[in-house]
């Protein structure tokens, strides 16, 4: 009896399905992610145990350095220019290009007083992360203008002006990420000047212990 002969056929499979399920993933997590922004001045916080949730919208972070300079980072792009604006506007002397306000609406921290933010915003983009790091931060004593407020305080009051154009029930919300080592003098001066614009909540940004030995 003769064998019988199986017929080969080569196996196929369509693997477009796979490719847009593949391209639809990563459309989605594009979308839906959020990318830490490479802050050029690195603030090593205190290790807690608390594990409350820092909101990413609508949010203004302070930097204290181990030095104690003061830097700020937004989560809003359009608000960091449009405060830059409000500021430039209390300070008659100050000029700005239209490159130097592009410039500093996609920086990802700034920290200059205003006095120097001009000749910083000169730069090349490459050299500002450097040039910043040797900054003296945002000044926390009063300036001559207005109501001899700090310009710490003229920052946040213009943050939040911009905030609210945006529109939200809650407001601007304020986070404060403090060095570990940072000077309590200068910490407590920016909590100060916080409490003194009846800013009086507030997140502090902490790393989050393994354990209570810690």
């Amino acid at each position: 009896m003769g064998k019988l002969k199986i017929k080969k056929s080569d196996v196929w499979i369509d693997m477009t399905p796979m490719s847009d399920v593949m391209v639809l993933l990563l459309t989605f997590f594009m979308l839906t992610s959020t990318f830490v922004k490479n802050e050029p001045v690195k603030v090593i916080a205190p290790k807690s145990i608390s594990e409350i949730a820092i909101p990413e919208q609508m949010l203004l972070t302070v930097h204290v350095d181990s030095v104690g300079h003061v830097f700020m980072t937004t989560s809003d792009q359009k608000v960091q220019l449009k405060a830059l604006q409000t500021m430039i506007g209390n300070y008659s002397g100050i000029k700005l290009t239209g490159e130097q306000m592009q410039k500093f609406k996609i920086d990802p921290m700034w920290g200059m007083p205003m006095s120097k933010l001009s000749a910083y915003l000169s730069l090349d983009q490459d050299k500002m992360p450097e040039a910043l790091k040797k900054s003296t931060g945002i000044p926390t004593d009063s300036t001559t203008t207005g109501d001899k407020t700090s310009e710490f305080q003229e920052w946040i009051r213009a943050c939040k002006d911009a905030y609210d154009e945006i529109g939200s029930e809650d407001g601007m919300k304020i986070a404060i990420k403090c060095a570990a080592d940072a000077p309590y003098k200068n910490v407590k001066k920016v909590i100060s000047e916080l409490q003194d614009l009846d800013e009086s909540r507030y997140y502090l940004i902490t790393n989050l212990k393994k354990n209570k030995e810690d």
